[in-house]
């Protein structure tokens, strides 16, 4: 019997649901809001874990794809205190597979195939089932019926209220990224400060990351606490002036430090909200949650790779799991509840560590998670 389903959302979650669905015969629709694959920038690297996002991957067939456009170069981890003195550098063994990165881009178009995307369609409300299945409403004014639909639509999920009344709240930690491009040769400098995977710098309540990229591209996050709304004064699309308030925050900070921010392209807000650490719901038929949409966390390397594997395991659930719709979901809410409120408690523990009054916590920290 093939069912009606439809995913929500053309992210890690709703790509890895569709794929390894598509891997055992059954066709899903990917409803995705954006015309396109191209239509906005993929985000920064991705670290995928070996019993996460790569455990997700190998039920979908695309290890040894993925193990071909990895970096496991880019496990690397160098910390610095603000003064720019080395505290830890950290560098991968030539055969460290345990977390290797990949674009955002590259693991898109990996999970991509011959996928049934429906692009451009955006989503506002879904509504549960009344006998023939759930009702999915499109912004054009158009509906379908499924017999399941899955909301991986990330934070400000249209397909959460149909099961839970929850809305993510802010943590009290705010980021603002920037870029560096062609680093290696317009940067050498910053270059040879990153090194080959990430650099962190710790200080009291804030920090600097910088993350390359393929390419010779790196992502820069300033991260710090602050209300929600500090920004109301600050225009970000004015990169000289974010670009002057930034230098202020961080000031003090080693020259060499604050190059990643003097040499920012643009920059963008990213304010961190969360679900709650034991975020669940009552089982509603035909309709459930992957990835940030059912456990939004604090983004410390967990999310995608969670939302990977919640993907791959509801198909298994879907495909060979029992005969019975509601019971397959029923039976995979439950193992991702449970696995999900683990990572969210240690990851907003680790949240709390990084952008700390003290920065030897977030250094202790990495120490404990350090690879052996």
């Amino acid at each position: 019997m093939r069912h009606r389903i439809a995913v929500v959302g053309g992210g890690p979650a709703g790509l890895t649901f569709a794929r390894v669905l598509h891997r055992h015969g059954y066709p899903v629709a990917v409803l995705e809001r954006d015309p396109g694959p191209d239509a906005r920038p993929p985000g920064g690297s991705l670290d995928l874990h070996e019993e996460l996002g790569q455990l997700a991957l190998d039920k979908a067939g695309l290890l040894t794809d993925f193990q071909a456009l990895s970096r496991p170069e880019g496990q690397a981890m160098r910390i610095l205190d603000p003064t720019g003195t080395v505290l830890r550098d950290w560098r991968p063994r030539s055969d460290e597979r345990a977390n290797p990165e990949i674009d955002r881009g590259q693991l898109r178009d990996l999970l991509l195939g011959g996928l049934d995307v429906r692009w451009g369609r955006k989503v506002t409300q879904v509504m549960p089932s009344t006998g023939q299945g759930p009702v999915v409403h499109f912004a054009d004014g158009q509906q379908e019926t499924f017999d399941l639909v899955v909301g991986a639509d990330g934070a400000w999920s249209r397909v959460r209220p149909a099961v839970s009344s929850v809305t993510p709240h802010y943590t009290g930690v705010t980021s603002v990224e920037t870029s560096l491009d062609d680093v290696d040769t317009r940067h050498p400098d910053l270059a040879r400060l990153i090194g080959d995977g990430a650099l962190a710098v710790y200080g009291v309540n804030r920090s600097l990351v910088a993350q390359r990229n393929s390419g010779g591209h790196v992502k820069v996050y300033a991260t710090f606490r602050a209300p929600s709304d500090w920004h109301t004064e600050l225009d970000l699309a004015d990169v000289e002036a974010t670009r002057s308030g930034l230098l202020a925050l961080f000031d003090g900070w080693a020259a060499s430090v604050l190059d990643l921010l003097g040499h920012g392209t643009a920059f963008v807000h990213r304010p961190c909200y969360v679900l709650p650490v034991s975020h669940t719901w009552a089982h509603v038929a035909g309709v459930t949650l992957l990835g940030d949409a059912a456990h939004l966390m604090p983004p410390l390397g967990a999310g995608a790779n969670l939302a990977m594997l919640d993907g791959a395991e509801l198909a298994e659930s879907v495909a060979v799991g029992p005969e019975d719709l509601d019971e397959a979901v029923r039976a995979f809410e439950e193992r991702m509840w449970a696995r999900a409120n683990r990572w969210a408690a240690m990851t907003t523990a680790g949240l709390e560590r990084l952008v700390s009054p003290d920065p030897a916590e977030a250094v202790a920290l990495f120490d404990q998670v350090q690879p052996s």
